[in-house]
């Protein structure tokens, strides 16, 4: 097709679908991918994770995105069109994108991959929107109760193996250890999943609680000091190494630990903001009263996390009302475009936890990460002189080599704090 026309009839994902399309979703957080992958398994879809990356997938987003365009939109409609020219069951196949419903660029993704899979032959594919706004409300992907409780155990249960690994990687004696501990545990939380088990509150504490121990009879090497690094920014760049060039792994390569905010602090988040729309706005008084009955659900199950971890030499992550509260006086819990409030908190979380060291992550030209990110590292920095924070661009023309330059540059002078530290305590 040519040109596009408005009245061009998009195809849709309908529930006969289910059993005879594989559906593909973009990489991001892959522990928790590998939860959600089995949590959809069992619910009878066909689900793949796509793990294509490399060169090729920028150069086919260029081809379809803008280049001003958000930079997560041309890495993920890149992948999608890397993997389709590499599939021979296209006529079997079902893109699932994620919307925000906010004022980011990243809610008109959709429209962008829409646009791309007609221009690049593929406009008979369709495209699934999940999102929890409503948005498209004839896609033929639903959720039971059930598949939900499971999504946020994933959840869960991916946050506490995400926190303790990052913790663990860089000290384990056994190089790979960690890894394999993760590795088990996700297997074995899916095949609970599977068998009707691993949701209930009693099951999760148990599970936690074992998790916890796990990862502290690791057997560590904690002989030496490391450069302790957190990393925050825009949702995709944050969490996909294929959006950070490996972010995290190239910390840990330098000799760094490295510390990335959980999922749970996301979505907190954005329940946070339906009850702020009402307090600070006066609007969706009925958005506020639900949200408040999904944050003490949520609360109980962030508990879990807090006090399995507590049971162990590691320190636990802080309750996320403790990181919401150390916004204030920085930036308006009304700032909520795209990370809006979280970026400044987790910033400020960070660094009076130890992780003083921070990489904020952002697409070139994100509107609300250079406010919300850059806006606020002065004012950071007056009430906490220890931050050494930079800021990372990410998008097409950035190369790894300057990325990586900055970082270094970064370390250096966390190893000169180190240092100092060490000679002043002789």
């Amino acid at each position: 097709m040519d040109q596009l026309t408005e009245d061009y009839q998009y195809p849709k994902f309908n529930k006969s679908m289910i059993k005879t399309h594989t559906i593909l979703i973009p990489s991001m957080l892959d522990i928790h991918m590998a939860l959600f992958e089995s949590v959809l398994t069992q619910c009878g879809y066909k689900v793949e994770v796509m793990q294509n990356q490399g060169h090729e997938v920028v150069e086919e987003g260029l081809k379809y995105v803008h280049n001003d365009t958000c930079y997560p939109a041309l890495l993920v409609i890149g992948q999608f069109i890397d993997n389709l020219n590499h599939r021979n069951d296209l006529d079997r196949v079902v893109l699932l994108i994620t919307q925000t419903g906010g004022g980011c660029r990243a809610s008109n993704y959709i429209h962008l991959l829409r646009k791309a899979l007609v221009k690049a032959g593929y406009g008979y594919i369709p495209v699934v929107s999940l999102n929890a706004n409503r948005l498209e409300k004839d896609s033929g992907f639903e959720f039971s109760f059930k598949t939900i409780k499971k999504v946020v155990s994933a959840v869960t249960y991916g946050d506490t193996l995400m926190y303790l690994y990052n913790k663990t990687r860089s000290y384990v004696k056994v190089p790979g250890e960690a890894k394999k501990l993760v590795d088990d545990w996700v297997k074995k939380i899916s095949d609970q999943f599977d068998s009707g088990k691993g949701t209930s509150y009693k099951d999760m504490r148990k599970n936690i609680n074992q998790i916890a121990q796990d990862f502290d009879n690791l057997d560590l090497d904690l002989s030496h000091a490391k450069p302790k690094v957190g990393i925050v920014g825009e949702i995709y760049i944050k969490y996909a190494s294929l959006g950070n060039n490996h972010l995290e792994d190239f910390l840990v390569s330098q000799g760094a630990e490295v510390m990335v905010p959980g999922l749970y602090g996301f979505a907190l988040y954005s329940i946070y903001n339906g009850i702020y729309d009402y307090e600070i706005y006066g609007r969706g008084k009925l958005k506020a009263f639900l949200s408040k009955l999904l944050l003490k659900y949520l609360k109980r199950r962030e508990k879990l996390m807090i006090n399995g971890i507590s049971k162990t030499k590691i320190t636990p992550m802080k309750y996320f009302s403790h990181t919401k509260d150390l916004s204030e006086g920085v930036l308006d819990h009304g700032t909520k475009m795209g990370e809006g409030w979280l970026l400044t908190a987790e910033m400020m979380e960070l660094v009076e936890i130890g992780y003083s060291n921070i990489v904020c992550a952002q697409p070139f030209g994100c509107l609300p990460n250079h406010i919300c990110g850059k806006g606020v590292m002065k004012k950071i920095k007056m009430l906490h002189p220890s931050a050494n924070i930079v800021a990372i661009d990410y998008d097409p023309s950035a190369t790894k080599v300057n990325q990586d330059n900055r970082i270094k540059l970064m370390l250096s002078i966390a190893r000169e704090s180190i240092k100092d530290d060490e000679e002043a305590t002789l």
